[in-house]
């Protein structure tokens, strides 16, 4: 379930600042969203000036808008840590370091490379911030387990609602070829312990809390500006 709320120079402003943090040599994780997007070009405009990267895509989309803009590309299996990842978030709780991620069902692949990365920088304008988190969270699922999580995700507190595909008939399915769960539990008080108990679920192949993992929050504004804030 994506959060579509922030105006484009918002979400310009936070993914451009993001992306001047990159260096010459640097290995970038491209992250999947509307914000990250707008990062993703103003590297692919360095590049086309003689910026020397390598990019590391977390789904088909930010892979695809990669190659469009030239980037040179390593292969996720292949890279066991990158200089520094750059993506968005449908909601971020600065006070407790806490991000709802998977509103593009790509949280899984998010996760491998947020948690390479030496440095994870969130980009997001302020309609995406909250204390405390209370968007509901995509849990992806192996298929075969998805009444068994959906029982835990009761158990847990939360009411489990499987995503539909907007423009097809049926469910989305990830880019692992999995199920998506979006779970609403309300405000999140506590969110590393539900994130332990979702992780902790046989079935679950990832859950959309990344919980301690930014070094730093980029907030776009309407005007066109752009905030860092730590976590």
């Amino acid at each position: 379930m994506k959060n579509t709320a922030g105006t484009e120079a918002a979400k310009r402003a936070a993914g451009e600042a993001a992306a001047a943090e990159v260096d010459e040599g640097d290995v970038v994780g491209l992250g999947t969203g509307s914000t990250a997007a707008h990062a993703i070009r103003d590297l692919g405009n360095r590049v086309a000036e003689g910026l020397d990267i390598e990019g590391v895509a977390t789904s088909y989309q930010s892979r695809a808008l990669a190659k469009e803009v030239d980037i040179p590309l390593l292969s996720l299996s292949d890279v066991a840590r990158v200089d520094l990842a750059i993506d968005g978030a449908d909601q971020a709780a600065l006070g407790t370091n806490a991000l709802v991620k998977g509103g593009g069902a790509a949280h899984a692949r998010e996760k491998v490379v947020a948690s390479a990365a030496d440095r994870f920088l969130v980009v997001a304008d302020d309609s995406k911030l909250a204390e405390p988190l209370e968007h509901p969270v995509p849990v992806e699922v192996l298929p075969d387990a998805l009444a068994r999580v959906e029982r835990a995700v009761r158990d847990a507190g939360g009411d489990p609602e499987p995503r539909a595909a907007e423009r097809k008939d049926g469910p989305v399915i990830t880019d692992n070829g999995n199920l998506v769960l979006d779970c609403d539990f309300g405000a999140v008080e506590e969110p590393a312990s539900l994130a332990r108990t979702l992780s902790e679920t046989p079935g679950v192949v990832e859950h959309g809390l990344f919980v301690g993992m930014a070094d730093a929050v980029f907030v776009g504004d309407d005007e066109g500006g752009a905030t860092r804030r730590s976590p």
